[in-house]
């Protein structure tokens, strides 16, 4: 006779964190851009190739060719002096908008 292996029920703060995260996993920033790993290249030295326009195609295609997909979001340093810095000067990332 076979047992059947016993399942910890999930709490539900554990499955709304799960929900929230999946839900953040599943929207597009716009700022990121999907390209497959160049053919020849490495991770160690990585190559951008065929850009993908979306993170749904990049899975597909990284799961057609083998061939890694790489996520890039391109960012520039700039000067904050709002109240919540302390009035002080702090150099914080923004991010790059796509052209």
């Amino acid at each position: 006779m076979a047992t059947r292996p016993t399942v910890s029920p999930i709490s539900s703060s554990t499955a709304s964190s799960n929900a929230r995260r999946k839900r953040r996993a599943n929207e597009e920033d716009p700022n990121v851009r999907y390209f497959l790993l160049k053919p020849g290249s490495s991770l160690e030295k990585p190559e951008l190739g065929e850009e993908i326009t979306n993170i749904k195609r990049a899975l597909v295609q990284s799961f057609r060719t083998g061939q890694p997909y790489l996520a890039v979001t391109a960012w520039k340093g700039v000067e904050d002096i709002s109240e919540e810095s302390g009035n002080s000067p702090a150099i914080v990332k923004q991010a790059v908008s796509r052209p």
